[in-house]
């Protein structure tokens, strides 16, 4: 499932507009609130969240648009969205989430976050486990933007076809080596493709996302069954617009 989520918080009546950004990938400030974070996550049992270069890039590009703009905002005209700008700096995930903030030192920002509920849900969400973070100061103010994510390997067809083929075969359905004509059955809304030769599946199911670490419960339960002795796995284009998001489409043929 697809997801995205967005907070701003602001502790001054006003701020600056003039943009300051401090060098290097991750300011004292920034490290600060990383640090923060994750000892807040230990705290209520959430995994600790791992340091993403390209979410820190994307939320450096779009913390210089705050500084700049004055009034804090999670868009500016002109800005591409949170997705977008995500992507293009070349962050994968299923989930994304942001917070924004501005005021007067790192520690006053993230206990802003933890107040406020929608902050808090953000920084402690189980489900993210990636994070960039990003500090301007700009006339004594700091301007914060915290991107979480829930990382998604970017994985060729045949490597996307490997994973799946490893959760059947632990249920001990033989998978075949011959991927074309899951491959062409992945590419079309329903029925099988003609194809010469061969047994007709008892069983197809196609279906799209992020999640390689599960079957569908319906594949599962089908594969558990003992019904089936055998499976042909294909990977596919997504279908629809994913934005950002990186999104998986397979087909599974039981026979």
């Amino acid at each position: 499932m697809m997801s995205l989520r967005v907070w701003a918080l602001v502790f001054l009546s006003s701020v600056a507009a003039v943009c300051a950004a401090q060098a290097g990938p991750r300011p004292a400030a920034a490290e600060q609130l990383f640090a923060l974070a994750n000892q807040s996550r230990a705290q209520v049992g959430a995994d600790p969240l791992k340091w993403d270069r390209a979410l820190a890039e994307a939320a450096m590009r779009h913390c210089q648009r705050m500084a700049q703009e004055g009034p804090i905002s999670h868009r500016y005209s002109g800005e591409a969205d949170l997705t977008e700008r995500a992507a293009a700096a070349g962050a994968h995930f299923g989930l994304i989430e942001e917070n924004i903030a501005a005021g007067d030192y790192a520690s006053q920002i993230h206990e802003g976050w933890l107040n406020s509920p929608g902050h808090r849900r953000n920084l402690l969400n189980p489900q993210v486990d990636h994070v960039g973070i990003a500090v301007i100061e700009s006339h004594g103010t700091l301007y914060a933007v915290a991107d979480y994510s829930r990382g998604v390997q970017a994985l060729s067809p045949a490597q996307v076809e490997s994973k799946i083929g490893e959760l059947l075969h632990s249920t001990g359905i033989m998978v075949h080596q011959d991927t074309a004509e899951a491959r062409a059955a992945c590419r079309l809304d329903r029925g099988l493709p003609s194809m010469p030769g061969g047994s007709a599946p008892q069983f197809v199911m196609r279906w799209q996302g992020a999640d390689l670490d599960h079957l569908p419960q319906e594949l599962a339960s089908r594969a558990r069954s003992g019904r089936y002795h055998s499976a042909a796995v294909g990977s596919c284009p997504p279908r629809g617009e994913v934005g950002g998001f990186t999104a998986y489409r397979l087909a599974v043929l039981l026979y």
